[in-house]
């Protein structure tokens, strides 16, 4: 049995044909199922769960980047296969799984090409994160897989700890570098201040550093944002997640 969850954006106007078409075509594929609309404060672990013992066997998640995010940190600790039909804009993760936006992607959901992906666990409130972590430029030590200790000359260091969203560092005159995932590690990219300038401050070149457990410690309260939740913290245990998702994916998936 299949059960959608629509981000509530989905109500307005303006995503109603789309949305309409989504149906039809799920009628079509004989793929159409119970429709869940999600407020601001849902708790999308109780939903799934209590959907998966009513029988459900596929949760589909409708929506965007955020509503891919909201529903997984919590979710993704569920025993279910996943699937995704995004819709409007903010849609990055689509194009890394290689689903297309709108109701093509209906036909990348009755192919049920499935495969296990990647997720990453954060220590604040105990949740997992499955496209990006960010945390701007703060005063922070990283110490990962309990070897390595990287601290800022100057003291602020930016961080982003890629999974599924890839991270683009646009560098003037040289080519965009980017962060892409890779199987059975998490990826943090890392940009050390460097000096201060006379209208903003400089950063040295990106680091990438693949990892499997990362510590962050701060002298004062630094700005985490994973997956849409901004949260303040002063340390935060960063880890790859034990258990796996089930996700159907594209066969243009760019992993």
């Amino acid at each position: 049995m299949y059960v959608y969850l629509y981000d509530n954006y989905l109500r307005s106007k303006k995503f109603d044909s789309t949305v309409k078409a989504i149906e039809t075509r799920l009628t079509d594929f004989e793929i159409a199922g119970k429709i869940i609309r999600l407020q601001n404060f849902t708790n999308t672990e109780a939903i799934i769960e209590e959907e998966i013992k009513k029988g459900a066997t596929v949760i589909v998640i409708v929506g965007n980047d955020e509503t891919f995010g909201r529903v997984l940190s919590r979710g993704a600790a569920c025993r279910v296969l996943f699937g995704f039909l995004p819709v409007g804009p903010k849609n990055t993760i689509a194009e890394v799984l290689g689903i297309p936006e709108g109701e093509d992607a209906c036909d990348v959901l009755s192919q049920r090409r499935k495969i296990n992906l990647d997720i990453g666990w954060i220590s604040n409130r105990n949740r997992y994160f499955i496209s990006q972590l960010y945390i701007p430029a703060s005063d922070i030590t990283v110490e990962y897989d309990e070897k390595f200790k990287v601290f800022g000359k100057h003291k602020k260091m930016e961080l982003v700890v890629c999974n599924l969203q890839p991270f683009v560092w646009n560098r003037k005159g040289k080519e965009d570098f980017i962060v892409h995932p890779q199987d059975g590690k998490l990826e943090a990219f890392l940009r050390p201040m460097s000096g201060k300038g006379m209208f903003s401050d400089k950063y040295e070149d990106p680091s990438l550093f693949p990892f499997e457990e990362m510590v962050i410690t701060g002298s004062k309260p630094f700005q985490v944002e994973a997956d849409g939740t901004i949260t303040k913290e002063t340390k935060i245990v960063i880890k790859l997640a034990k258990n796996r998702i089930e996700m159907i994916v594209g066969k243009d998936r760019r992993f």
